[in-house]
This record gives structure tokens, C-alpha cells and sequence, in this order.
């Protein structure tokens, strides 16, 4: 399978993914923000600015460099993974909260993503090779992300019945379909991850540990309520390896920037299940001893 077949398969899984994610939201995810102003702002600073500047402190300390480097970097201005609302359920966590975060992560994406990958290649690529911020890569990002969750709420909206009742069909679909053309994609570049995983395995799960560990402790600083903090923990904490995939391979181009998404894709849900049944055991120490 080459490279034309995977710029045109992933994002079709990627579509099927957020189309899904589209059928489970409502105008009422987004207005749900105004009932826990707070935790949102905070989480969605952390997100939108923290682990950013975080990701660049660790690319510096790792000596990461060129493609790997705007790898990482486009990894964490990916929103939050599909299977943050799972981990936080089984954590005790605010899902509500996730699902409000995912759903303004998927919008606000479109434009902080090609931002941040325009600076990465600014500073990490030599100026001939840097794709700056193209209007098409722009256009792209929008069509892959944010236009299939528009499609799926609208269909939610006037077939609510219909959508309810595909929601885990197309959810089962889509992972299917992902787990398929991410692994042929791993596969092609399986002698690149080898020859990376010593120098990304440690950052990766570097990352998602100062990620979760942010998302939980930071929302705790501004006096969040544990659950809200949970949730953030998890919105944060595990990002959108595919959406980074999908964006590295169909629209920039470069298979190779696709790796540091491809090692962290498989080794956050190490730090990630520690901590949901960490923090699972601490909730349930906390209602026995209020």
C-alpha cells in the first residue's frame, strides 16, 4: 500500500471517526461550557498553551530535531483523543465535561493546529523545506476535522432516532477501519520507528505523563472540583494520535512526521490506564472518607 493509497484512506477513517463523534453531540455539548466556565477555561488554556510550550522544553531536552520535532508538536496541538471519555469514565470523572471539551477542541483544532505546525516548520525545518501556513493546508485541516462533526450533528438533529441507534455501528466502523490503515501506515514505516523509538519512547510517554499530570493538578490549583478535574486530566492527557497521523500523511505530505504519533498512539495508554485506576482508587478512598 503506498503513499497516494494512505492520503486518500485515512482520511476517510478519519471523517468516519469525527462523523461519528458528530452524532453524539448537541448544540447543548457547546452550552454546557457556560455551567462550568471555569474548568473549561482552565483546561482549555492548558491544552491551548501549556503543553505546547512543554512539548518545545521537551524537544530541546530530548535534541529532537527537523521532521520528529513538528512530529511531537503537531501530536500536541491534536485535540483530545476519542478514547478520553472512556478513560474518564472508568476514573470517576465529569464525562459531560469530556464531551463538552471535545466537541470545542474539534473546532477551535482547525485553527490552532495549522498555527502550531506553521511555527514547528518555521523553527525546526530548514526554510526550504518549511510549508509555513499554506491556505490549502488550512482548507484540509478544516475538511478532515471539523466539517464530518457538522455533518454527524446535523444528522443527529433531524434523524435523532437514526443516529442514536448508529452511533455504535459507525463507532465500531470507524475503529475498525482506523486500526487497519494506522497499522499498514506503521507497517511501511515500521524500520523508521524502529530506528526513532530510543529517542521518542521517552518523550512520548514523557509527554503523556506531564500531560495527564497537568490536567489533573492545574484545574486543582484553580480549585476545580475533582471530577471536572478528572475529565480535564483525560481531555488533556491523551491526545488525537490519529488526527496527527491523518494530518502528517494526507496533508503535509510526510510519513515520516507521522512516527512520534504512531510511538505515542500505542504507549499513552500505559500513563493513561495508571491513572484512571489511580485516580479510580482515590475517588473511591474519598467516598468511604469524606
Amino acid at each position: 500500500m503506498g503513499s497516494a493509497m494512505f492520503s486518500i484512506l485515512l482520511p476517510i477513517a478519519l471523517a468516519l471517526v469525527m462523523f461519528g463523534l458528530g452524532l453524539t453531540l448537541t448544540v447543548g455539548d457547546f452550552t454546557r461550557v457556560l455551567k462550568y466556565p471555569k474548568a473549561a477555561v482552565v483546561a482549555l488554556v492548558c491544552q491551548m498553551v501549556l503543553l505546547p510550550a512543554i512539548c518545545v522544553c521537551l524537544i530541546l531536552l530530548f535534541g529532537l530535531d527537523g521532521v520528529l520535532a513538528v512530529g511531537m508538536m503537531l501530536l500536541v496541538a491534536s485535540p483530545g483523543g476519542t478514547s478520553a471519555n472512556l478513560f474518564s469514565h472508568l476514573a470517576g470523572g465529569d464525562v459531560a465535561l469530556n464531551v463538552t471539551l471535545t466537541a470545542i477542541n474539534s473546532v477551535l483544532a482547525v485553527f490552532t493546529l495549522p498555527l502550531v505546525v506553521g511555527l514547528s516548520m518555521a523553527e525546526f525545518l530548514d526554510g526550504d523545506a518549511s510549508l509555513g501556513l499554506q491556505p490549502a493546508k488550512f482548507v484540509q485541516v478544516f475538511a478532515i476535522v471539523l466539517i464530518p462533526v457538522v455533518l454527524g450533528m446535523a444528522v443527529r438533529g433531524r434523524f435523532t432516532d437514526w443516529a442514536e441507534r448508529m452511533r455504535k455501528p459507525v463507532k465500531i466502523a470507524s475503529a475498525v477501519v482506523l486500526v487497519l490503515v494506522i497499522a499498514a501506515a506503521i507497517a511501511q514505516e515500521f524500520q523508521t520507528l524502529l530506528d526513532n523509538i530510543g529517542t521518542l519512547g521517552p518523550v512520548a510517554l514523557a509527554l503523556s505523563m506531564l500531560s495527564l499530570a497537568i490536567g489533573y493538578f492545574v484545574p486543582r490549583l484553580f480549585q476545580v472540583d475533582r471530577g471536572q478535574s478528572i475529565a480535564s486530566a483525560m481531555e488533556i492527557g491523551i491526545h488525537n494520535a490519529t488526527l496527527a497521523i491523518a494530518v502528517a500523511i494526507s496533508v503535509l505530505g510526510d510519513e515520516t512526521m507521522a512516527v512520534p504519533a504512531g510511538i505515542y498512539g500505542v504507549l499513552m495508554f500505559f500513563p493513561a490506564g495508571i491513572a484512571a485506576f489511580l485516580l479510580s482508587r482515590s475517588r473511591e478512598r474519598a467516598l468511604v472518607c469524606p
